[in-house]
C-alpha cells in the first residue's frame, strides 16, 4: 500500500479519537523510518481532495505551535479552499474550521460531546482523567 494509502487509512481511524497528533508521532505510528520522516509524512499528506474536509488537517507540527506544515496551505490555495497568510490568524481559523469538519465526518460520537477546535483553543481539553 503507498505511504499516502497508508496514512488516509490511519488518520481516518485516528479521528474517532478526535485529538490531533504530531507529524513526528504519525511517523512512529506507521514506522517511517530516519531519515527526513516527518518531510515524507508531509508531502504523503500533500493529497487533499476537492470534495471532501482534508483529513492531513489532523497532523499538525509541534514546531508551528499546533498549526499543521505550510504545505497543508499551500494545497488548500491550491484547492481554492484557503486564501489567507499560512503563518497568521487566517492559518488558525482555516485550520480550526478544517479539523472540524473532519471531525464531523470521521471522528464518530463521544458521549454525545462536541469538542470544537477554535483559532484561540486549538487543542482540546483533556477528559477523562488524563488517561
Amino acid at each position: 500500500m503507498p505511504t499516502h494509502a497508508k496514512i488516509r487509512a490511519f488518520l481516518e481511524n485516528f479521528a474517532k479519537r478526535r485529538i490531533p497528533i504530531t507529524y513526528q508521532d504519525l511517523a512512529k505510528a506507521l514506522q517511517i523510518l530516519p531519515p527526513y520522516s516527518i518531510h515524507r509524512v508531509t508531502e504523503a499528506l500533500e493529497r487533499p481532495a476537492a470534495d471532501r474536509p482534508a483529513i492531513a488537517a489532523l497532523a499538525i507540527s509541534k514546531a508551528r505551535g499546533g498549526l499543521p506544515a505550510p504545505g497543508f496551505f499551500d494545497c488548500a490555495r491550491r484547492l481554492g479552499r484557503f486564501a489567507g497568510d499560512p503563518d497568521g490568524q487566517d492559518a488558525w481559523s482555516f485550520h480550526a474550521a478544517e479539523l472540524n469538519a473532519v471531525l464531523a465526518r470521521w471522528g464518530g460520537s463521544r458521549n454525545n460531546e462536541d469538542i470544537m477546535f477554535t483559532e484561540t483553543n486549538p487543542t482540546p481539553p483533556r477528559r477523562g482523567g488524563g488517561l
